[in-house]
């Protein structure tokens, strides 16, 4: 028993020790995994407090690019559009600042109880603001309201409404309105030249915007501006050749002309014959490019430059030149239009009434069509078409004008007669307004062709000469005696002496003339002794009786001219001769008849006639 007594004491002495190693182990594991945790969590601490030194102190620039994706922004900095000015300095187009209104939708969308408020400072309707924000809910941008007053951007702005921000731009504003418009053009909502000379010098005009950088806070107001990276550039200023002093008074004549007459459109174009620079250019009907709401194309139309016309009898001097300068006529020669017509195969060219026979000048006093048909049809059409080609017809001005239309001048391997005489007295050709304008500033610079501009100019081109000196002076001694003794009557200046041609012209159409619609034209040269201006007036499309060149463009030439030549400082002529002209302005109701005989242009010829 004693014996047994000893075995167990022994088993459980055994049992005991195996217990504490196996706690000793279980021990030891414990501390072991204590230790590598501890050993873990002190590498890693050290190796987020190395990351964090080196993103505070060695790297920090890390963090300042994360936050500045977050909170840095940059904008745009609107840029100048360059001033465009008269050659006197006055003003024609500007820009002037203007804010826009952009939102968030999806953060707009959020905050519709501002809705009320910011559709009133918009000037909108809450159903607009409202069916806006809606369709475009999940978009990022959307434009609330373009080209506000800072004033009233600073008010949409004070109501702090979430997702609602505001750009700085500029507007162009053009003080002289539908005076200058079809000469200036316009610009779209962008400042982008759309029209006229906007269009023309657009890069030239165009600023290059700058570039700054602002940090705005995580609902994207602005929280402060941080510095400017790149200054805006502002666009170049444009100085154009035309006077709005006399661009006004051009409007004003024409303007009550065109209504006068119930006229469809009218034209104006005035030149400074010693330098090429247009110094007048006007249209009706006239658009305002400062409210461009139910604008119409067709009033946006330069016509001076882009409509093309028949000169009729306007053209008449240069086939007069093209004879002189033949050697086969002289000023002095005389013609048999007897007995008032002349046959030419089926076809008849006639005049109002028989003149008989008559001295060159004569011819063109009296707009006689059959003694400048005998005159081209004795020296050929090629003569005249050399010439005309010369002043620059068929061909453009090289103004740089969108849209500028060349003409055009007809080349035909064989003529016949009656194309001939059609071509002398200004038909089967097209010419825009500018091109004859610029026709007649040769005949008033002695025969010297200088380039057409709408830039003011600081050095005088020296030109070239396309026509004998002493013919271009013999045509304006003739163009004098149009207006003191001829159908050009009505063009007369009290104290100063002017030269030009009246034009009669049917309109054409799709099939051919027009029955009882006519272009009533003049273009002349003041004062004609020592020519400073060639103007070109065209009515078109006059309502009534009231329709020839004499009668309708004639007076506005005489009101336009007399004022400008005032303006710009000409010496008038000694008070007799200015006297003698004021006597002879009240022309005889006969004397004004011999309007019709360039009114015979298209009619005059059968075949023409039935178009």
């Amino acid at each position: 028993m004693s014996q047994g007594r000893k075995v167990s004491q022994k088993n459980r002495s055994a049992s005991e020790k195996a217990g504490w190693l196996r706690g000793s182990v279980d021990t030891l594991k414990k501390k072991w995994r204590l230790k590598v945790v501890q050993s873990v969590l002190l590498v890693a601490g050290l190796a987020i407090g190395y990351r964090i030194v080196d993103l505070q102190l060695l790297d920090r620039h890390f963090l300042q690019n994360e936050g500045d994706k977050r909170s840095v922004r940059y904008e745009s900095v609107a840029a100048h559009r360059g001033v465009i000015f008269d050659r006197n300095g006055d003003p024609l187009a500007v820009s002037t600042p203007v804010v826009t209104i952009w939102a968030d939708p999806e953060e707009l969308y959020g905050a519709s109880e501002h809705w009320q408020a910011l559709a009133r400072e918009l000037g909108v309707s809450l159903k607009w603001l409202s069916d806006r924000v809606e369709v475009a809910k999940k978009r990022d941008f959307i434009y609330l309201k373009r080209q506000l007053t800072p004033e009233q951007g600073a008010k949409v702005m004070a109501l702090k409404v979430p997702g609602v921000q505001s750009i700085n731009e500029h507007r162009r504003y053009y003080p002289a309105a539908e005076v200058a418009a079809h000469l200036v053009g316009f610009t779209n909502i962008d400042e982008s030249g759309q029209e006229g000379l906007e269009l023309a010098y657009n890069e030239w005009l165009s600023g290059e915007p700058g570039k700054r950088r602002v940090l705005k806070d995580r609902k994207g107001q602005l929280a402060r501006q941080a510095e400017l990276m790149k200054s805006a550039s502002p666009g170049k200023e444009l100085m154009l050749s035309i006077d709005l002093r006399l661009q006004y008074m051009a409007y004003r004549e024409l303007k009550k002309a065109v209504e006068l007459y119930k006229a469809k459109a009218g034209s104006l174009v005035m030149l400074d014959v010693r330098t090429g620079e247009v110094l007048a250019m006007v249209n009706q009907p006239a658009y305002n490019p400062n409210n461009r709401a139910g604008m119409q194309a067709h009033k946006m139309r330069n016509r001076v430059v882009t409509d093309m016309v028949e000169p009729g009898s306007t053209l008449k001097p240069f086939t007069v030149a093209a004879a002189l300068e033949s050697g086969q006529f002289y000023k002095n020669s005389v013609i048999n239009t007897t007995p008032g017509y002349m046959r030419l195969g089926r076809d008849q060219v006639k005049d109002f009434r028989n003149y008989g026979a008559i001295d060159v000048t004569t011819v063109l006093r009296k707009s006689s069509n059959v003694g400048v048909s005998k005159m081209a049809l004795a020296i050929g059409p090629d003569k005249v078409l050399d010439l005309l080609q010369r002043v620059g017809l068929g061909q453009s001005s090289g103004t740089g004008f969108p849209g500028e239309n060349p003409g055009y001048l007809p080349y035909r391997d064989r003529w016949s007669d009656i194309e001939i005489a059609t071509l002398s007295f200004g038909y089967g050709l097209t010419v825009t307004p500018l091109q004859l304008a610029q026709a007649y500033m040769v005949l008033g610079a002695g025969g010297i062709m200088r380039p057409v501009s709408l830039i003011k100019r600081d050095v005088i081109p020296d030109g070239v000469r396309v026509m004998d000196q002493q013919v271009a002076d013999d045509l304006k001694k003739m163009l004098r005696e149009v207006v003191h003794g001829g159908t050009g009557g009505r063009a007369m200046i009290d104290a100063f002496e002017v030269g030009g041609k009246t034009g009669t012209a049917r309109k054409v159409g799709p099939n051919g003339y027009i029955k009882d619609r006519y272009i009533g034209m003049f273009a002349g040269l003041a004062p004609i002794d020592n020519p400073r201006l060639a103007m070109v007036v065209i009515i078109d499309d006059p309502s009534g009786k009231t329709y020839y060149g004499g009668l309708t463009a004639a007076p506005v030439f005489s009101k336009v001219a007399a004022g400008a030549l005032r303006l710009l400082g000409v010496e008038p002529v000694d008070s007799v001769a200015a006297s003698s002209s004021h006597r002879m302005a009240f022309i005889p109701y006969a004397l004004q008849l011999e309007e019709i005989t360039e009114g015979a242009g298209a009619s005059s010829v059968s075949t023409f006639k039935e178009g």
